[in-house]
């Protein structure tokens, strides 16, 4: 081999670890890209032009967006999303954070809830964190998660059963269209389906559901008897009505949890803006819902 050869497979060998290194690559940049016009017209566009309860009083969410693993390009779009809604709607306002250090007790008694906008690998090493964290939601306020929301916690047991499951996998990828199945047709909070099952293009998780059936009312499922997704690769018998949105009372707070969201385009469709305000102000304390479990639920 000559030397130009050489230079040829050493620049490939170069180019290829910096591939690997790149899709190795996990957590969240140091700040979030800005959107585009186009994208902030067709988040408008989506955004429900009222509340559907009157707040209480002015309302406050912090919208934690750190990643320590996979980090979801959506991220910033979801934070937009809701800013927008907040300011047009006016059942909220919000803060975004990406510092764990926001997680103490006398910063976190300024919010009525936290979101965890597809965060992963979230542990919260420090006790007083999760205390802080523990008591916020039991003592009345609420959490929300996006999507990524159950891929954290894999060493605090209590916060992921709080969030109602783990992250396994998802045989439904991103660039597929997949059936979703409305568990609750007459519930509040699916009212923007009008009673019907939808069809997305997203990524759908399969996880490790936590005392679901005992503890949260399931809102929408994978609707297996849809062809493309009972037969996506890796998809089995076993994910009959895998659990996808949900709510639950935890201590005298509120979970509401949507698992829907890999895709920017998620966050530009009214039925599941309407979802998502209807799920915060639930979890809020502003809409009063049933969350009791349903046994059947899976």
């Amino acid at each position: 081999m000559n030397r130009g050869s050489i230079g040829i497979v050493l620049l490939g060998v170069i180019s290829l670890m910096g591939l690997t290194r790149n899709i190795m690559a996990d957590g969240s940049p140091a700040k979030l890209r800005e959107l585009k016009d186009v994208e902030l017209q067709r988040i408008e566009n989506a955004l429900p032009a009222k509340a559907t309860a009157t707040p209480a009083k002015p309302r406050k969410i912090l919208v934690f967006w750190l990643c320590n693993g996979y980090f979801h390009e959506s991220i910033p779009v979801a934070n937009k999303a809701l800013e927008m809604m907040g300011k047009k709607t006016g059942a909220f306002e919000i803060v975004t954070s990406n510092d764990m250090n926001d997680f103490n007790a006398k910063n976190l008694s300024q919010f009525d809830a936290v979101v965890f906008n597809s965060t992963s690998k979230l542990d919260f090493n420090e006790p007083s964190q999760r205390q802080a964290l523990m008591d916020f939601v039991k003592g009345g306020k609420g959490i929300i998660g996006i999507h990524a929301a159950i891929d954290n916690f894999y060493s605090w047991p209590e916060a992921a059963e709080m969030m109602g499951a783990i992250f396994i996998n998802h045989p439904w990828t991103a660039g597929g269209v997949w059936a979703i199945r409305n568990a609750e047709p007459n519930h509040p909070l699916n009212a923007a389906f009008n009673g019907e099952g939808f069809k997305i293009k997203d990524e759908i998780y399969r996880s490790k559901p936590l005392n679901l059936k005992e503890n949260c009312r399931v809102l929408l499922t994978l609707d297996l008897n849809d062809p493309a997704t009972r037969n996506a690769k890796g998809a089995d018998a076993n994910d009959v009505n895998m659990p996808i949105d949900w709510i639950k009372n935890y201590g005298k707070g509120r979970v509401f949890y949507c698992g829907l969201g890999h895709n920017n385009e998620v966050f530009y469709r009214a039925a599941i803006l309407q979802h998502c305000l209807d799920g915060i102000q639930f979890a809020i304390g502003d809409l009063k819902v049933d969350a009791t479990p349903l046994k059947e639920s899976k």
